[in-house]
């Protein structure tokens, strides 16, 4: 994202907590040069992954599933 500097003095603030929540660095363009407000320590990976349901039931209710029933026992060489 590339801001002027009266951007960033009006979202001062919700700039500096999207840097950090994100990790995404903000340019800022003044007199021809660019400067960059970066995170001092980048985040991890696993942070920036988000979050999703993968199961849709309960966990313990996969503990005495019983598969007996869909188990075919393949013929030997």
């Amino acid at each position: 994202m590339s801001l002027t500097p009266s951007k960033l003095r009006e979202n001062l603030y919700t700039i500096l907590d999207q840097v950090l929540e994100t990790g995404i660095p903000v340019e800022i363009r003044r007199r021809g040069k660019v400067l960059k407000i970066v995170p001092a320590e980048p985040r991890s990976k696993l942070a920036n992954l988000e979050r999703r349901p993968y199961l849709r039931t309960d966990p313990e209710a996969l503990i005495h599933v019983d598969w007996s029933s869909e188990w075919r026992p393949t013929a030997s060489s």
